[in-house]
């Protein structure tokens, strides 16, 4: 009887050992697959920064395209302008 306790005690310590390294593999994976995680979130980050630095110098370069509705009016304006000059020096000149 006590060969079949010992054969029994042998598969428990086998058995163990099967498990000790289906865990160590389990961790291993859990190990490399959280670092592929790091590594993608790490390279998302960087992404999300980048646009988000695009989109804020975009923004600035844009605040005030809303001015270019009084480009016409003022462009008008200046020449208005200018043509009154150009008539008082013309004027002035030739006396």
């Amino acid at each position: 009887m006590s060969g079949v306790v010992l054969a029994l005690a042998e598969d428990h310590i086998t058995m163990w050992w099967v498990t000790l390294g289906l865990g160590a593999v389990v961790i291993i994976a859990v190990i490399v697959l959280l670092s592929l995680l790091v590594a993608l979130v790490d390279d998302i980050d960087v992404n999300v920064r980048e646009v988000w630095d695009t989109a804020t110098r975009l923004a600035a370069n844009t605040a005030t395209t809303w001015m270019f509705q009084q480009t016409t009016t003022r462009t008008a304006e200046l020449d208005a302008e200018v043509q009154r000059h150009a008539q008082l020096l013309n004027a002035q000149g030739g006396r």
